[in-house]
């Protein structure tokens, strides 16, 4: 039992560490790395067969917040943090933004113990929502609702303005992301655009690119366009 609580304590420092240490932008690459990152977690989402509800009304949301890596462990106290990268639809032309890096980080009380690692993609469903995430922090579940997000074809998911689904492994049985804090990662952002910019110039104003990022943005495009369209892009 110590020796598990010495492991789960040892997770929690981990994961505190990994999120203050990434605070700075760093070297060019942290950034790409954790874009393609991205590119491969969504890729797995829409391979994974529980997730049929995901992928069928991918055409519907304003915007996608994917964390490659969530990281969460406790032992009395519990911590999860990631880094992840917010697109969004324009709601007139159809198309993808660049995108903003942003911080996930909750803290927790309670008995508890174990560790997990989570894939995590937050499905932005209202303009709220996605108004939400353009300002300097929200709290999911009191600035904005959530929900887990559905799984298979017939489920039908609760009206609120973020969805979450996750793709999880480790001693915890489930995630739960209420109550998370999520503020945008600006160093990382002007790193990855060699310009003072914040989530708002990224997503709305949309006054840089990286090249980059095209893959990404390709593999999302091509999963939530209509299916009417989608039916073309494949037939083409």
């Amino acid at each position: 039992m110590l020796k598990k609580a010495k492991v789960s304590f040892l997770c929690l420092i981990l994961i505190l560490f990994s999120i203050v240490s990434e605070s700075s932008g760093g070297e060019y690459y942290k950034q790409q790395a954790l874009i393609d990152q991205a590119t491969v977690t969504f890729k797995s989402f829409l391979s994974d067969p529980n997730m049929t509800w995901f992928r069928s009304h991918l055409s519907t949301c304003k915007g996608l917040l994917i964390v490659p890596q969530l990281l969460k462990g406790a032992f009395i106290i519990g911590a999860e943090g990631g880094t992840g990268v917010l697109v969004a639809r324009d709601q007139y032309t159809g198309q993808w933004s660049q995108p903003a890096f942003y911080n996930l980080v909750s803290v927790s009380f309670g008995l508890q113990a174990g560790a997990q690692s989570a894939q995590i993609i937050l499905m932005i469903m209202t303009d709220k929502g996605l108004d939400a995430l353009l300002s300097t922090s929200i709290k999911l579940g009191a600035d904005v609702s959530i929900a887990a997000g559905p799984y298979g074809a017939g489920a039908k998911a609760e009206t609120v303005d973020v969805l979450a689904f996750s793709r999880a492994k480790g001693i915890f049985g489930g995630i739960s992301i209420e109550g998370a804090i999520i503020t945008p990662k600006d160093s990382w952002n002007i790193a990855y655009y060699q310009k003072n910019v914040r989530p708002v110039d990224i997503i709305v104003r949309k006054i840089v690119k990286n090249p980059y990022s095209d893959k990404l943005l390709s593999v999302i495009t091509a999963a939530c366009a209509p299916k009417s369209t989608a039916k073309k892009i494949k037939k083409n």
